[in-house]
């Protein structure tokens, strides 16, 4: 049988008052919630700081790095001027340098006669088979007009005929 209430004590006691002895459920429900919501906001905290590097993945290599390492920066210095300027850096396109600098080295490589690196195995089996005159230098790399003039003899270093 149950034991008879105080007199002191108001007969009618809240739901979340619990007996002696039984288990707590308002407290076992708060210990729940306040797990979840600690995850949730670590996520979220986590999320966020990922943000800058999400946006520059589309964008250039070199411009995802310096993201990341901003990103990395803000995350351990809890500076948030890093953060932002990674934030700012991956909304602003970068232009390509790094393609036409490749491509003007490249071609210099070939006015200055240096062979040119070897291909890579998958394209060399689509590669055409070369040709009798592929040994001379003449035939493999184009010469520019400027180089034939001086190279001929018939010109002068002021573009002019030689007349000696």
């Amino acid at each position: 049988m149950s034991e008879p209430i105080h007199p002191a004590a108001i007969h009618h006691l809240p739901p979340f008052v619990t007996a002696p002895g039984e288990t707590d459920g308002l407290l076992v429900a708060m210990a729940i919630f306040l797990l979840i919501s600690v995850v949730g906001i670590g996520v979220f905290y986590f999320k966020l700081h990922a943000l800058p590097e999400q946006m520059a993945h589309r964008g250039q290599k070199i411009q995802f790095e310096i993201v990341a390492v901003l990103a990395l920066l803000a995350l351990f210095t809890h500076n948030h001027a890093f953060w932002i300027a990674g934030l700012l850096l991956a909304l602003v396109p970068l232009p390509d340098f790094t393609t036409p600098l490749s491509s003007i080295a490249t071609s210099l490589e070939r006015i200055a006669g240096r062979p040119e690196p070897a291909p890579s195995p998958a394209s060399t089996t689509a590669s055409p088979t070369p040709s009798a005159h592929a040994g001379s230098p003449q035939s493999s790399t184009p010469q520019p007009a400027a180089s034939a003039r001086i190279s001929s003899g018939s010109t002068t270093q002021h573009g002019g005929v030689d007349h000696a």
